[in-house]
């Protein structure tokens, strides 16, 4: 008998290139399609269901909560974390918006149109970021993600 595959849904929080945020969930992400669609998690409209291009936006962090933790200071360098369980290429992003971030990716590239960075904090509530790479002001990798 064959078995049927499991509905998966990702928390997802979605910074819009206009500084617009949306949280909640979503079961049909990919990279390698344009738009997806988020149900919201928002007081304000939970339960709709929006499509999302991604064209529109900053970054998708799939996270381990929606509401996170405020009280928790997440590392930001390689530098305050034990490195030896770091896989990937080191990479350090930076956003128009003054915001970096620092983390490990196993697919990027300048030609793609965005790649996943896992947060070089292990207790982040981010546990990867697909980041949209046509949003980035400046891009380090290697030993220059460390500075």
């Amino acid at each position: 008998m064959d078995e049927v595959p499991e509905f998966v849904r990702n928390r997802i929080v979605l910074h819009f290139k206009d500084n617009r945020m949306l949280k909640g969930y979503t079961h049909d992400f990919t990279p390698l399609r344009d738009k997806f669609h988020l149900i919201s998690e928002e007081d304000s409209d939970k339960g709709n269901v929006y499509e999302v291009n991604c064209s529109d936006l900053k970054a998708v962090f799939f996270v381990k909560s929606l509401k996170g933790n405020k009280d928790y200071i997440e590392k930001k360098r390689f530098s305050d974390v034990d490195a030896v369980g770091l896989r990937g290429l080191k990479v350090r992003i930076e956003f128009p918006d003054g915001e970096v971030i620092r983390g490990t990716s196993f697919g990027y590239s300048r030609a793609r149109k965005g790649f996943f960075v896992i947060p070089v904090d292990p207790g982040s509530n981010n546990e990867r970021i697909y980041v949209v790479t046509n949003r980035l002001r400046d891009v380090r990798v290697g030993a220059e993600a460390e500075k």
